[in-house]
């Protein structure tokens, strides 16, 4: 299987604000004091449109959708939580922890993926798992290795161990579960999506191995990597609460490897840690900082990859 594609879903933000919903276990959001609502929403799409038109550049072929005015979606512009897209032409829907978050799931987005000639198979539905307070959120909860058949979960609040294995067993993905944590006033609270702090390319992963605390849980990622002939490139906490392990490898012209990331992640590396990256491939950053600010979200909740058959 393919771990990286040239096609990415992105979802256009109409009502983009900081999610209240969210935000009790996502410790990345703030409010941006003294902005209105409408300059929020309005800065988060210029923020979008630059970040299409800069993918697109490199030739990376981005399918937009716009969000809808009928629902009070303020994440919307993260689809990787609610939706996977698979090589032998499922699709995955997912049960998402924020209620508002719900109504993101919608029929058009499988119907415009289908008018540009994608097929899709099957669909595997999770979200009733939604009644038992069970979550499991994409590709954010989980980082999924489709070349070498593993997905790697840190548990937390939106990522149930269970149903986790469920999917691994649907999907024939060997599991690799941990718990990642970072210091919230003091105290070791789990980071809320797996994505966050680990970022899994075809030859490199970039993660931080000092949030996973258990030593053991620690050694076991490490080998299942280094295993996988992947270079591990470790990041620290502060560059985790900059994005840096909010990054995606994507195909661009010509099937030429980029390595996605916003601009906070960027300025955030290292020299070293940079040119550690650049030995795989080159990097493309934008800046996000409002979608960051609200959001608690970066470059790759941005992006759902799409890896179906074309008719």
């Amino acid at each position: 299987m393919r771990q990286t594609t040239n096609t990415i879903l992105m979802i256009r933000p109409v009502n983009f604000r900081m999610n209240e919903q969210t935000a009790v276990n996502n410790y990345y959001q703030k409010t941006l004091e003294n902005v209105l609502p409408a300059t929020v929403n309005a800065k988060a799409q210029e923020e979008f449109d630059n970040y299409v038109e800069k993918l697109r550049s490199f030739g990376v072929n981005v399918i937009v959708v716009s969000d809808t005015k009928d629902t009070d979606t303020p994440d919307a512009i993260f689809p990787n939580n609610w939706i996977s897209f698979h090589q032998d032409g499922t699709v995955a829907l997912y049960p998402m922890f924020a209620e508002n978050r719900r109504s993101e799931r919608r029929e058009e987005v499988l119907d415009r993926l289908e008018e540009e000639g994608f097929v899709i198979e099957n669909v595997v539905d999770y979200t009733s798992a939604e009644e038992e307070d069970i979550f499991l959120e994409g590709t954010g909860s989980i980082v999924l290795d489709r070349a070498n058949e593993k997905a790697y979960c840190a548990l937390s609040p939106r990522a149930d161990e269970e149903l986790f294995i469920e999917f691994c067993e649907d999907f024939e993905y060997t599991p690799v579960v941990f718990t990642a944590n970072q210091t919230v006033n003091g105290d070791r609270k789990a980071i809320y999506h797996t994505n966050v702090m680990m970022c899994l390319a075809e030859t490199f992963a970039v993660i931080c191995l000092a949030s996973i605390d258990d030593k053991k849980e620690r050694k076991n990622v490490v080998k299942h990597l280094k295993t996988d002939g992947k270079e591990v490139i470790d990041i620290t906490e502060v560059q985790v609460n900059n994005f840096a392990g909010n990054m995606l490898q994507v195909q661009g012209k010509d099937g030429e490897r980029f390595l996605v990331m916003s601009q906070a992640a960027y300025d955030s590396l290292t020299q070293e840690q940079i040119k550690k990256i650049e030995k795989h491939c080159k990097i493309i950053s934008n800046s996000l900082d409002v979608i960051e600010g609200c959001g608690g979200g970066s470059a790759r909740c941005m992006m759902a990859e799409v890896f179906l058959p074309k008719q």
